[in-house]
């Protein structure tokens, strides 16, 4: 039987939960989704580390490594490992240049969605178990509201709460009943559940596993707690500068933000840290591509980097050495010099047989195919002479052409079909030098030159 639970679709990157490593940083040959790139994923690690520590902000880091070697997964990897509360923001380098605003302005927001702030308020709460709700219904439909009355005690005070058609409303959403305990934000109105109390715990009543028990609360009922939102400091911008607020959040349409509102929102961030009001929790920035990338886009992270309230920034290539974008000069990866000076680069090696093996095992177990021992070995040895993203989109192909001769398992006739129907990169590549002066528009390469010209097409 299926499960019906899993909706989510399954992405190229989708089987990675984690960088598979043990409590002391130690990689371990295949986990959460990892395979392989050992030294790499120790290497993200120990700046995974230092980021949940706070030790480190203002720092960059480059992946960097031939296409196919993992350098995306990694980053998805320290992504999953960081948690939830420390923002981790990704763009792509060519994102930049086809959005409706200035490179540096987009910029500028992308490293601000990476940085967030812990805003800790107090704020007046009711906590109490609910000894009886009592909700009078008017006798005839549209005559009056519903009023009612509720019943909350501690285990030292009880005390009876009249009720609007409002709380009454509330109360029904969360499915609110006796032997519950509630907390009511007295500012809001919101009701949360807390759980049931353990008082009730011997009923026989039908409850779920899910169901928590929890003590009844003591002391008074009215208590001041302390609450914490974690917000980005863009999420902030974009609420100071539009006329419709949050709105614009959902929108997506932020627009350019003007720079006293971003003055002005840094000032009073750092009155509230001074207070304890806030903390600043920096996260993380990816920029994939990132040869992509002008000089003005680098002279711009240059200044950024050195901004106090600056995130960690990650950025991967898969380029050697390039023009970099908007000179003429030819540099490592496509980056200027000065700004490699301040990367700390974390190189990712070709998978052996062994990993892409493993890796074909994962996305096969991923994409809910079953395949034969033969069919995985003839697989593994495409993925060794093609590239392992050719024989991972195989998998699928070959599934459906067994599911087509009605086959229970793939079986290795099913790889090789659809081996000889779709092409990878070194046969169309040969296909093209054939038959290029059939082709539009093709230059036509002299007999000296083809064998270079082959070459080079091989290599990039």
């Amino acid at each position: 039987m299926r499960d019906l639970t899993r909706i989510e679709r399954i992405g190229a990157h989708s089987h990675i939960r984690g960088l598979g490593l043990d409590s002391s940083l130690e990689p371990r040959s295949s986990s959460e989704g990892m395979v392989g790139q050992t030294s790499a994923r120790k290497a993200a690690g120990v700046i995974v580390k230092m980021i949940q520590e706070g030790k480190i902000a203002g720092r960059a880091v480059l992946l960097a490594g031939q296409p196919g070697t993992g350098k995306t997964a990694i980053a998805m990897g320290m992504a999953k490992s960081i948690g939830q509360e420390t923002p981790f923001s990704t763009l792509a380098g060519s994102e930049l240049f086809s959005l409706e605003m200035s490179k540096t302005e987009a910029l500028t927001q992308a490293f601000r969605k990476a940085i967030g702030i812990r805003i800790k308020e107090e704020t007046e709460v009711i906590e109490g178990e609910v000894v009886e709700i009592q909700i009078d219904r008017p006798a005839v439909a549209g005559a009056a509201s519903k009023t009612g009355k509720l019943t909350l005690k501690t285990t030292e005070m009880e005390t009876v709460y009249d009720l609007g058609a409002k709380m009454i409303e509330a109360l029904g959403k969360e499915k609110v009943q006796s032997g519950d305990v509630v907390g009511i934000d007295k500012a809001s109105g919101k009701i949360t559940k807390l759980g049931r109390s353990f008082s009730r715990s011997r009923d026989y009543d039908a409850m779920g596993p899910q169901t928590k028990f929890v003590q009844c609360p003591d002391g008074e009922l009215q208590k001041r707690k302390e609450v914490v939102h974690c917000v980005t400091l863009h999420e902030i911008d974009v609420i100071n500068s539009r006329t419709q607020g949050f709105l614009a959040l959902f929108a997506g349409d932020t627009g350019e933000i003007r720079q006293e509102v971003r003055d002005q929102i840094d000032t009073k961030v750092a009155e509230w840290r001074e207070e304890g009001k806030s903390e600043i929790i920096p996260g993380v920035l990816f920029i994939d591509e990132v040869h992509v990338l002008d000089i003005e886009c680098f002279s711009f992270l240059n200044r950024a980097l050195e901004n106090e309230m600056a995130p960690i920034l990650v950025v991967a290539t898969n380029r050697g050495i390039t023009s970099i974008r908007g000179t003429n000069y030819r540099s490592p990866h496509g980056i200027p010099i000065d700004f490699l000076d301040r990367l700390l680069i974390i190189s990712t090696q070709p998978y052996t047989p062994e990993d892409i093996r493993k890796i074909l095992d994962i996305r096969c177990q991923e994409e809910d195919v079953e395949m034969s021992e033969d069919a995985k070995i003839l697989l593994t040895k495409i993925g060794e002479d093609t590239s392992l993203r050719y024989a991972i989109n195989l998998i699928t192909s070959a599934a459906l052409a067994s599911l087509k001769r009605k086959g229970k398992i793939v079986e290795m006739e099913d790889v090789s079909r659809v081996y000889e129907l779709f092409y990878d990169v070194k046969r169309s590549t040969q296909y093209l030098l054939e038959y290029q002066s059939q082709y539009m528009f093709s230059e036509v390469v002299n007999a000296g030159e083809g064998d270079e010209y082959e070459a080079n097409a091989m290599v990039s």
